[in-house]
């Protein structure tokens, strides 16, 4: 048995601990899909990654992502994650500030600004379409927004990737505070084929210009402390229907504080391509002594 390098992160933390878990797995070249399905149910995680030699030969590396339950093709804070497990592993080097991360979504790139523990990477959305608006849109959206005072935009279903609800609320205050009915939440997400709700607000400090809660109920999680594609949904909405707006730039996002998490998110928006994403740090960086069952 040879032994593997793992690598636990905290993945849009603005303080230590903030984030959202990952798990990198390297060297699982040999490992069949059912192994890594079995490790990554093991480690519980939300998602666990496998870091993989490429296929297309523009790619700089090749990631897997599994649920505990599932492979799925593509996510956020897993895409920045691995990539930052690979420069730290020295895996690879970016090309003209970019690193290309082949996934079930594609070969998408990332782009990398500075260097060290300064360094932010960002990851391009594999494109975005607004499915539906309105709060007639569903007929079990209704009650999953019961107790939200909307505001802004108006709610609406948002497919790249990953699909979402979005809804925004008039105050942040009003959405740091907002009690969720879960149980509809959920029956949402699982008749519209979608990851569930994220609500948001907009915020008036120097430190965030967005207030995010986001919750996947339709992959079992109640609340998520920080959602890379689900951020990039709702910048790709905002710029497409405020492109003259305050926000129609880009802006920073702070998500998970109801939940005991501290995340930041850093959202830049160059016209039609959207870029999510933030810093990460490695926690634990070792080996890994597992034996699949032949």
């Amino acid at each position: 048995m040879t032994p593997l390098r793992y690598l636990h992160l905290d993945v849009f933390a603005a303080t230590l601990g903030g984030g959202n878990h990952l798990g990198v797995v390297i060297g699982a070249d040999g490992w069949s899909a059912e192994a890594m399905q079995r490790f990554a149910r093991w480690t519980a995680l939300v998602e666990t990654t496998f870091l993989l030699p490429p296929t297309d030969p523009k790619a700089s590396y090749r990631v897997r992502i599994f649920t505990p339950y599932k492979e799925i093709p593509f996510a956020g804070h897993p895409s920045i994650g691995s990539a930052h497990a690979a420069l730290e592993c020295g895996l690879t080097q970016p090309r003209d500030g970019l690193l290309w991360q082949e996934c079930g979504a594609g070969v998408l790139p990332i782009r990398v600004e500075g260097h060290g523990a300064s360094r932010e990477l960002l990851l391009q959305s594999p494109g975005e379409r607004v499915l539906d608006t309105g709060r007639d849109a569903h007929p079990l959206l209704p009650a999953a927004l019961a107790g939200i005072d909307l505001a802004g935009l108006p709610p609406a279903l948002v497919d790249g990737g990953r699909r979402w609800w979005l809804a925004e609320m008039a105050s942040e205050a009003s959405l740091r505070a907002w009690q969720p009915d879960h149980a509809a939440i959920g029956a949402l997400a699982h008749a519209s084929d979608s990851m569930g709700l994220c609500t948001f607000a907009r915020s008036q400090t120097n430190d965030r210009q967005l207030t995010v809660r986001a919750f996947p109920a339709g992959v079992g999680i109640v609340e998520d402390p920080a959602s890379g594609a689900a951020n990039g949904l709702i910048a790709a909405y905002i710029a497409h229907a405020e492109p003259e707006g305050s926000l129609a730039h880009g802006y920073h996002v702070s998500q998970g504080r109801e939940i005991g998490h501290d995340a930041r998110l850093v959202v830049q928006i160059d016209g039609n391509t959207i870029w999510v994403g933030g810093h990460s740090h490695t926690v634990i960086d070792g080996t890994l002594s597992w034996v699949n069952p032949e």
